[in-house]
């Protein structure tokens, strides 16, 4: 009797260590297949969001190119006025805010004299030696050079190597390859504010382009950094980009009236603009996801009544993380 008590009772133990281990392994792949739903759920929202982004792109390109020819009952522009820094568009699935930037409203980095490179760089990276050392670097790629240079060494002793063009540049990406060049500096990075939240900031291709000018530069839309380094104060570059976020400026008499006026910028920009979408879904309870996709393109446009071919994309970038990107909900908007 004794002996089949025990018997049973080993049987029980053994039962109930099965029965914990079973429920262990489900609570494993339970939250495995979890996991994974959410991860697959992300990414199919993350790439219907980045569809959105570059569709708002494509439609901005057609709305530019039709202009202020269509117009609603009351007279006003339909789809974009001319100077307009932004369009924002609503579809089904979300919304998106597109950046109209004039490539005039950068500074060209081939012309660029040494001065104003410093004076961007610092400007932008907040460190005056390391501009200069920036800069001389920028010089030297685009520069002929009649031998070996002290950067030549440089690139060839790093993994991997290369040669410096020491010709113009010929897209703005190849300032990543110049010497003293980082990431943050060239795209931007978070910085924190007073309360320690964190907005974007905008970065060196903000500011600088193959295809830009020596000014004067599209007041609304030329960066804050390079504001600050064509000599506009502290207090006027808040008080344009504050003024310009409200409504777009119509004339620099509305700029001078800010006591923020500088030679060097007035409205309006050229034929070559870079159109940069942020695009966010939306729930199907009409709130805005956390999911933000951006895309951009750089577009020259001519005028359709003249040109067979008015639109000529020269460039497309699938992620163009913007500064002005919609934040997700409960962070502080990010500042233009």
């Amino acid at each position: 009797m004794t002996m089949r008590c025990s018997r049973r009772g080993s049987a029980l133990l053994t039962v109930l260590w099965l029965s914990a281990c079973l429920a262990a392994i489900a609570f494993s792949v339970s939250s495995s297949v979890r996991a994974e739903t959410d991860r697959v759920q992300a990414g199919s929202h993350g790439l219907r969001a980045w569809y959105l982004a570059t569709g708002a792109v494509e439609r901005g390109i057609q709305w530019m190119y039709w202009g202020e020819d269509y117009r609603n009952g009351d007279g006003s522009v339909r789809f974009w006025q001319y100077g307009a820094p932004r369009m924002k568009m609503t579809f089904p699935s979300g919304d998106a805010v597109v950046e109209i930037i004039p490539e005039s409203s950068k500074l060209n980095i081939n012309h660029a004299s040494p001065d104003d490179l410093a004076k961007v760089i610092t400007a932008v990276s907040g460190d005056a030696g390391r501009a200069r050392e920036i800069t001389a670097s920028i010089l030297d790629w685009r520069g002929g050079a009649q031998g070996p240079s002290p950067n030549d060494q440089y690139y060839f002793s790093i993994s991997p190597t290369f040669r410096a063009r020491h010709a113009s540049f010929e897209d703005i990406e190849e300032l990543l390859f110049v010497r003293g060049m980082t990431p943050e500096l060239y795209y931007g990075n978070f910085v924190a504010d007073d309360q320690n939240a964190l907005y974007a900031s905008g970065g060196l291709r903000d500011c600088l382009s193959v295809w830009g000018s020596m000014g004067p530069f599209d007041v609304n839309t030329v960066s804050p950094a390079l504001m600050a380094a064509i000599g506009v104060p502290p207090d006027g570059v808040a008080a344009i980009v504050a003024r310009r976020n409200a409504a777009p400026f119509k004339n620099m008499d509305a700029v001078n009236s800010l006591g923020a006026s500088t030679g060097r910028m007035r409205v309006g920009g050229n034929v070559i603009w870079t159109l940069r979408a942020s695009a966010r879904l939306r729930r199907p309870d009409g709130t805005p996801s956390e999911v933000v996709r951006t895309a951009s393109a750089t577009v020259k446009l001519l005028d359709r009544r003249k040109f067979e071919v008015p639109i000529h994309i020269l460039r497309w970038y699938d992620d163009a993380w913007s500064e002005s990107a919609l934040s997700p909900p409960g962070l502080v908007s990010p500042q233009p």
